[in-house]
């Protein structure tokens, strides 16, 4: 065999070499790699929902400030923020889907209008406690929460000393909206009282 036809069979032996081991072996690597995350809404759907979660947050320090009257306004504009979520693009999961998301909404926005019909503001934490407890985890599990992480708190003495209940917060600071500033037994003495036990991430 001359030194030619050597040269040709060394190189197409580096080519296959080349092809059925080190190539393969590349796309094998390539494919463990994380796919990367598309979400699942359009931006317009989440910048919807981050105004419900604001409009939440806004209300839950309305509590902690202890004033009815903000209370009132903030749950006004949680209302608001909830009917502006785009039901189009609901509409296009399953009927199921559909229905769950449709009565969650409703859930939600009900518990909310109850805080703008009482007076007295312990019965106004209650309905924040159940509105809370619509939110998550079934609004952010129906409609497939995309947003940044948050976080459930708790206080073991919401109501009469012996009841609990919960709220969402975006930072693990614990400031007690059940307590408050201005409560009539403790004042401000518990409103740092409570933990966080659930953090609400992005599906």
């Amino acid at each position: 065999m001359n030194k030619k036809w050597f040269l040709v069979i060394i190189i197409l032996f580096c080519g296959c070499f080349y092809w059925f081991f080190i190539r393969n072996k590349q796309k094998k690597e390539q494919s463990k790699e994380q796919p990367i995350t598309l979400n699942k809404h359009s931006t317009a759907f989440n910048d919807n929902i981050n105004k419900v979660i604001n409009s939440y947050l806004s209300l839950k320090d309305a509590f902690i400030e202890s004033d009815t009257n903000q209370i009132k306004t903030k749950a006004a504009d949680f209302i608001t923020a909830v009917n502006q979520i785009d039901t189009l693009e609901i509409k296009k999961d399953s009927a199921a889907v559909l229905e769950t998301i449709m009565a969650t909404i409703t859930d939600v926005r009900s518990n909310a209008e109850s805080i703008l019909n009482q007076t007295d503001i312990t019965e106004m934490r209650r309905d924040f406690s159940s509105l809370t407890e619509m939110m998550f985890p079934v609004f952010f599990n129906a409609i497939q929460y995309e947003g940044p992480t948050l976080y459930l708190q708790n206080c073991p003495m919401a109501f009469n000393d012996t009841e609990p209940a919960n709220w969402i917060s975006k930072t693990k600071e614990i400031m007690n909206p059940y307590m408050g500033k201005k409560h009539p037994k403790y004042q401000s003495g518990m409103l740092n009282c409570g933990e966080t036990i659930d953090t609400i991430k992005a599906k």
